[in-house]
């Protein structure tokens, strides 16, 4: 009789985590089905599945791939404590540590004293004071968010419109991010630098997301104008450097997946915006070249 272990070898067996679409809508994820079809292709066993789904048997698969589980950011708690119970059952990638620490984008201030340049950010949690700027625009947005999600840029002008804007957060309990608005994000846009199985894979540019005027509250378009893009020397080493400052935890594993988020500064140098490393959208259907090597990385973690 065959033993787990070969069964495992010859074809593991692979969940795509994913978000629960509202009724009658369909998933936003359109790598999802491009992904699942070249598992199986390459000899693996894969299933989507939605990652609050009570009837899942999360201890049946070899690996549990976090991919576009992007309700997550209105849940963190729940989703945390849904990762740390999975990575108990079985192998979840990324580990349940990195979720953990990356899910609270106070992650941005301890890169920045690890030497890592990024954008300049400052906390106001609920009862800080509301020190906003004054001389310059900036945004303000949640340190548990996705895809612009309660995001503004305010001018010096607007100042009562952001303290409305904090207020709200702050009532519901969330802690804020103020940053200035780097005025590069207009010309060079924002360049996402995605690695997989620790190299680099492929990039992608997009356009400004934040337009003046947009209520924080408004549904925004996460990534315009995005096309390919091959990134600098700069860019890459600087990716590099943010990587190797994210602490490894307890769980022993190393990423299967990051994608880094850089802009320019005002000194026309790249700094990080964000690390993604819980569900970052890989823009596969705009590296097809990219599939299957990610598939042969997932099936590799997986066994």
């Amino acid at each position: 009789m065959e033993s787990a272990v070969a069964r495992t070898a010859a074809r593991p067996r692979i969940a795509l985590a994913t978000y629960r679409p509202e009724e009658g809508t369909t998933s936003a994820d359109r790598d999802l089905p491009v992904l699942k079809g070249a598992l199986e292709d390459a000899g693996a066993r894969a299933e989507i599945a939605y990652w609050d789904d009570q009837a899942v048997d999360w201890a049946d698969f070899d690996l549990v791939v976090i991919r576009s589980t992007w309700d997550y950011s209105w849940r963190v708690a729940e989703f945390v404590a849904w990762a740390e119970r999975v990575a108990k059952l079985t192998r979840l990638a990324n580990p349940a540590a990195v979720v953990r620490w990356n899910t609270d984008k106070r992650y941005v201030g301890e890169l920045a004293a690890a030497g890592v340049a990024t954008v300049p950010t400052r906390y106001l949690a609920p009862g800080d004071r509301a020190d906003l700027p004054g001389d310059h625009e900036y945004v303000v947005k949640p340190t548990s968010g996705a895809g612009a999600r309660l995001a503004a840029r305010y001018r010096p002008e607007e100042r009562q419109t952001a303290l409305r804007q904090l207020a709200r957060m702050h009532e519901r309990g969330l802690t804020a991010m103020v940053q200035p608005y780097l005025r590069g994000v207009d010309t060079s846009g924002e360049r996402a630098l995605q690695f997989f199985g620790g190299r680099f894979l492929h990039a992608a540019r997009k356009g400004a997301v934040l337009e003046p005027g947009t209520a924080y509250d408004a549904d925004k378009v996460p990534h315009p104008r995005l096309e390919v893009w091959q990134p600098t020397a700069a860019e890459l080493a600087l990716a590099e450097r943010a990587l190797a400052a994210v602490p490894s935890g307890t769980d022993g594993d190393a990423l299967l997946y990051a994608r880094v988020d850089v802009v320019d500064g005002d000194d026309g140098q790249p700094c990080v915006m964000e690390l993604e490393l819980v569900e970052p959208n890989l823009f596969l259907w705009l590296h097809p070249e990219s599939v299957p090597v990610v598939a042969e990385e997932i099936i590799r973690a997986a066994r």
